[in-house]
């Protein structure tokens, strides 16, 4: 996070923080992402459709950076869309001005490095979690890497990312 920190930082006035109300597609399925975004504040999901059934892959709250990583690296079209759950600030910085920043110096290069691994890392986490068939197990695994994130996503949200109903959900919970 020191990376995006010291980006704002460095570009400092030219840095908009915007106000998004709820709802607002970030990028869309089938967009090409040319922004990595930072939420000052608020609550974003990332999901992908099948069969008309939204399946989200990821949740960013405050001090979060979410982007269509794939779409992002690779400049090919989204396979998720990012939309926002609740009213956000969010710093949207273009790819251009983010990768012209890391080549800076070393310094930027080796941050970069570190978001990527811990990307990559986090990745690993998701795909163990999506294989657990207990759903219990799959909530304790989200709540030890990420226990404030009660706080900040709806729990309708929380349940769609644990691939079980609200309902489920809150029973767990009360036990």
């Amino acid at each position: 996070m020191d990376l995006i920190n010291d980006f704002i930082l460095q570009f400092g006035a030219s840095v908009e923080v915007r106000k998004i109300k709820r709802g607002t597609v970030l990028v869309d399925i089938g967009e090409i992402e040319r922004n990595i975004y930072f939420i000052q504040s608020g609550a974003v999901r990332a999901f992908f459709r099948e069969e008309g059934i939204e399946h989200t892959v990821r949740l960013g709250y405050t001090g979060n950076i979410i982007s269509s990583v794939h779409s992002f690296l690779s400049s090919s079209r989204s396979e998720i869309a990012i939309e926002t759950i609740r009213q956000s600030y969010i710093i949207a910085i273009a790819k251009t001005e983010f990768i012209e920043f890391v080549n800076l110096n070393l310094k930027n290069q080796a941050a970069y490095t570190q978001l990527l691994e811990a990307l990559i890392v986090q990745q690993l986490e998701r795909e163990i979690d999506i294989l657990i068939t207990s759903p219990a197990e799959r909530l304790n695994r989200v709540l030890l890497r990420s226990p404030a994130v009660f706080q900040h996503i709806p729990l309708k949200y929380i349940a769609a990312y644990l691939r079980m109903t609200p309902e489920t959900l809150s029973r767990i919970r009360k036990s």
